[in-house]
């Protein structure tokens, strides 16, 4: 979501610059020639075309509302791309002492990955979840899931989390080499 916001930024700023830069460049074309029509936009003939519409008119109005829609659109996605960090148990009250899903998912994953039988797993995690997909190295998967499901969950109750997430673990078997 973080990167949706910043190519939205990125190309509002661009839009900005191309809008300031024709600006500067129309009013020196302006100044160095008031008999001319313009550089690059016929402002004689766009003035006029501005001063025929009305607010009344379903052109104005579909506009104005287009762009309120878009102001909204960019609202939420700005509102949804916070920081997703996750809070722990402040150790005092002027410390604040947050830890981010990336990291949450790397420790329950190193935990995970120690076990044995375990060929592989994916972790990802977030203030109200933590989901592992772990590969068993062998065929046999019924003991290791409750052991992977017991060491997720006690990686995950061990930190001094405010909030303690849903821990759940999917087990598949190894596949066979053919």
């Amino acid at each position: 979501m973080r990167v949706l916001v910043r190519l939205i930024a990125a190309l509002f700023g661009l839009a900005l610059a191309a809008a300031g830069a024709l600006l500067v460049a129309e009013t020196a074309w302006a100044w160095l020639r008031p008999d001319s029509d313009g550089l690059l936009l016929a402002l004689p003939e766009l003035r006029s075309a501005l001063s025929a519409l009305t607010w009344d008119q379903t052109s104005v109005r579909v506009t104005a509302a287009l762009v309120a829609v878009a102001g909204l659109v960019l609202l939420l996605v700005a509102f949804g791309a916070g920081r997703k960090d996750i809070r722990l148990h402040d150790p005092a009250p002027e410390v604040t002492v947050t830890t981010d899903p990336r990291s949450l998912a790397r420790l329950v994953g190193h935990h995970v990955r120690a076990q044995d039988g375990v060929a592989g797993a994916t972790v990802t995690a977030g203030r109200r979840k933590v989901r592992v997909r772990a590969t068993a190295q062998f065929r046999q998967t019924a003991e290791l899931l409750d052991e992977l499901t017991e060491t997720a969950r006690t990686t995950v109750h061990e930190l001094p989390l405010r909030r303690t997430p849903k821990v759940t673990v999917s087990l598949s078997a190894a596949r066979e080499r053919r």
